[in-house]
């Protein structure tokens, strides 16, 4: 439920509220220099997500099963931490019904191992919940010996370490870290967890061979209250206000996407005022690719979530996944974007890894007598400068601003030449509305329209890998039709289109943002029915652009990144101090 409130459909705005101060906290290099040097020497993906806005064990639902029974068909859906536990050790009695992944993978012939001590795995093996491992536990008959031997017992790091030797490392491994490894609050923290982390890599690297061909997903079932800034990819929320009752729309399906049925042993969290909501995603966790495939320290910004660890299971083996909605699969990429498969490197890889045994023994003695206070005045976080190496993506969202003055509204037209992206638009005259959020699929265009006030309009967008669209001005201005794209006759050039539907002729002003010395200042005359373009070498931002276009009282800004198919690199403007305040438009009129 606290997650919920600190989402607030997206806006944000009462995290330590609705979690706790020590939320808005955030780790130095110094203080997690085993998950710095292990970003470092591997792939990170920044935009990868919890799949629902909840707890612990549902989120772990999603990454073992795909889904949450969203049309409550076989015992969901799941919102909660009813379920983590055996009946009869405290788990609801009535358990979920539908089929898991590992399931499925061993009806296909494919192997798979839970490494996970049942004496002590935080409650964090979601399979306890499940019919079929309910009776594998405790032996009933006609139990399947395979789920119980595989799913629910316990088979620690040493035997992981002594099936890497033995040749015996299955196909699929789930690790199930301990408590004192889960790096939850209380029970842990990040200096065990990456001695947890440490020891599961000892073991997986123990035999050259068999790591030469294997992969270690590292990531988190949710984000333990911590605040994120970027609002995460979701279907649009309801909103009575809006036309057809949603803010916003949706080229994809998303009937299950929702929470529309009453959660079986969720009464404390299954609120009214949660139903009908889209279930996720939830915010960013982190989420490291370590593999001979994924060397070199780089950063993968394609959307993900916990379902986009089976659909990089069903491209490897091809056994499918029924329970990811068609939302999530349109939304969601499959993680193969993380790998370089044409290139391996399976050399050692430890020593850049820094000892962290000591730092885990004092973390596990400090526990939380050593909070760190909280600042007596507010400071801004500060992110380092640098710039990592950036997988290619495939996202190409477009959007053009019309004006409906007959009507008093503006019109935005989402369009979308790539793979399905989620545009969040927030209305700044309007900051207590639900802001809006537009899935625009594949080759897919959507509308939507805002009522100006007084003939003015104050519309920020933000998408997918800092893609960034904001649009403010008066009706009674020109209207400027203005975009960047990729240079149809020159793929190292990026290419600004200007146009506008007036009778005269406008004054412009192109004023740079973050990258000034690559896109300079320019003031020029755009005649009507004339498109002026401008061109720049893509190479000197790695496709980065930051640009506003000023003309007689409105102004567009156009910021993201090009993308060619090729791979760059991350936002070079990243850095610094981090903007804790905007400039807000500022409405004056008669009060009644």
């Amino acid at each position: 439920m606290d997650a919920q409130r600190a989402w607030d459909h997206g806006r944000l705005g009462h995290w330590a509220a609705a979690k706790h101060n020590h939320a808005l906290g955030y780790y130095r290099r110094a203080d997690i220099p085993f998950q710095y040097a292990l970003a470092d020497a591997f792939t990170i993906c920044d935009a990868y997500h919890a799949a629902i806005q909840t707890g612990t064990n549902s989120n772990r639902v999603f990454l073992w099963t795909g889904g949450n029974d969203p049309q409550a068909r076989a015992g969901g859906p799941v919102i909660g931490n009813s379920h983590d536990n055996f009946a009869e050790l405290g788990g609801f009695a009535e358990p979920y019904h539908w089929g898991t992944y590992v399931q499925a993978l061993q009806h296909a012939g494919v192997s798979w191992q839970i490494y996970q001590d049942m004496a002590d795995n935080f409650t964090d093996n979601p399979l306890a919940g499940f019919a079929a491992f309910r009776q594998a536990y405790s032996a009933a008959p006609g139990h399947d010996p395979q789920l119980r031997a595989r799913g629910v017992s316990t088979r620690g790091l040493a035997l992981l370490r002594e099936d890497v030797l033995g040749g015996r490392l299955p196909a699929v491994s789930y690790i199930i870290a301990d408590a004192a490894g889960s790096e939850h609050p209380d029970p842990s923290s990040p200096a065990q967890g990456a001695a947890y982390t440490a020891r599961v890599l000892d073991a997986l690297t123990a035999d050259p061979a068999v790591w030469s061909r294997t992969a270690l997903l590292v990531m988190f079932d949710e984000n333990d209250g911590f605040f994120d800034h970027m609002p995460p990819p979701a279907p649009p929320s309801p909103d009575a206000r809006a036309t057809g009752g949603f803010a916003g729309a949706s080229t994809v399906a998303t009937d299950d996407d929702y929470h529309r049925h009453p959660a079986p042993g969720e009464q404390k969290v299954d609120l009214p005022e949660l139903r009908g909501r889209p279930y996720g995603l939830g915010p960013r966790v982190p989420m490291y690719v370590v593999s001979p495939w994924s060397r070199g320290g780089w950063v993968d910004s394609q959307v993900y979530d916990h379902t986009s660890v089976l659909r990089l299971l069903e491209r490897r083996f091809g056994v499918p996944a029924p329970e990811i909605t068609p939302w999530r699969r349109a939304v969601c990429g499959d993680l193969t974007n993380a790998f370089d498969f044409r290139q391996t490197d399976a050399r050692p890889f430890a020593a850049a890894l820094p000892d962290v045994g000591a730092t885990a023994a004092r973390a596990a003695a400090l526990r939380e007598h050593a909070l760190p206070p909280l600042p007596a005045t507010l400071q801004p976080p500060e992110q380092p400068f640098g710039v990592r190496r950036s997988r290619g993506l495939p996202y190409r969202p477009s959007v053009e601003l019309t004006y409906l003055p007959e009507r008093g509204e503006v019109n935005l037209r989402m369009a979308n030449a790539g793979a399905a992206a989620v545009l969040h638009v927030y209305d700044r005259f309007d900051l207590a509305a639900i802001p809006r959020r537009y899935t625009v699929g594949n080759d897919a265009t959507v509308d939507g329209t805002w009522t100006t006030y007084d003939g003015r309009y104050d519309l920020w967008l933000p998408g997918p890998n800092g893609f960034h669209r904001h649009y403010r001005g008066d009706v009674g201005a020109p209207l400027l039709v203005a975009e960047i794209a990729r240079d149809p006759n020159d793929c190292t050039c990026m290419l600004l289109s200007l146009r506008h539907g007036g009778s005269t002729a406008v004054q412009l002003e192109l004023q740079p943002g973050a990258y000034a010395a690559a896109q300079p200042r320019e003031r020029l005359r755009l005649a009507p029915g004339i498109t002026e373009q401008r061109r720049w070498k893509a190479a000197a931002t790695g496709g980065w652009y930051d640009l506003w276009v000023h003309h007689d009282g409105a102004a567009q800004r156009l910021a993201g990144r090009i993308e060619t198919g090729a791979d760059s690199v991350s936002d070079p403007a990243m850095g610094g101090p981090a903007r804790l305040q905007q400039e807000l438009p500022i409405l004056i009129g008669a009060l009644d």
